[in-house]
């Protein structure tokens, strides 16, 4: 199984978030995605800096979502 990092970065004063981003790097289970999911969100916050943080209020919320791949069905050739 593979899944996708997904991070949303939001502000408690203004109750708005950004539109979700992706990561386009799949990760071959849920624990190495978590794990990059925390490590890419202190990152980010390290990279808006605490006046950016404190000021509007920032936090980060991510998702790893399990790539699922659907069958192809039996066709029928002509």
């Amino acid at each position: 199984m593979s899944y996708l990092l997904t991070m949303i970065i939001c502000s408690s004063l203004t109750t708005v978030c950004i539109p979700p981003f992706t990561f386009a790097t799949p990760y071959n289970d849920l624990y190495s995605c978590m794990v990059a999911g925390y490590e890419e969100s202190g990152l980010k916050m390290k990279k808006l800096g605490q006046k950016e943080v404190n000021t509007h209020h920032i936090y980060i919320k991510f998702r790893c979502t399990e790539i699922i791949i659907p069958l192809k069905k039996p066709g029928v050739e002509t």
